[in-house]
């Protein structure tokens, strides 16, 4: 068994995708819309298998995000080695993103580090 995508909705979707493709190296399917439904969706795909299903929809709800909230919190990106964690996150900080957490190495024996993207949620950079 496998983990086919992981979705989520955002409320910039073309933002978003831009997002991940700069930063995260992901190549993008062709815009879906369902006019009937005002549902607009994105797949990214990295390095091969591993999909994200962005997803924008007229009627959505968009709470307070915490960032020690119930349920999915983030998602992480292994970017090969500790100098590319480093450098992305110091391209994300130039850039003006939230560094939640600098580049360690964590209890658990991970080099990571934690940023919050342009519409609150969390990602982990580890090598």
């Amino acid at each position: 068994m496998k983990l086919e995508h992981v979705a989520m909705y955002v409320n910039d979707l073309e933002n978003c995708r831009d997002f991940f493709v700069k930063y995260f190296g992901a190549t993008s399917n062709s815009l879906y819309h369902n006019h009937t439904k005002q549902f607009k969706s994105y797949f990214l795909t990295f390095d091969g298998e591993t999909r994200l299903e962005i997803m924008n929809k007229a009627d959505m709800v968009d709470d307070k995000k915490s960032l020690t909230r119930t349920g999915f919190i983030h998602i992480a990106f292994s970017v090969g080695s500790k100098e590319k964690v480093n450098e992305l996150t110091a391209q994300l900080k130039n850039d003006g993103y939230e560094i939640v957490s600098n580049p360690r190495t964590t209890g658990d024996g991970y080099y990571e580090s934690c940023i919050v993207d342009f519409e609150g949620n969390q990602i982990e950079i580890t090598e």
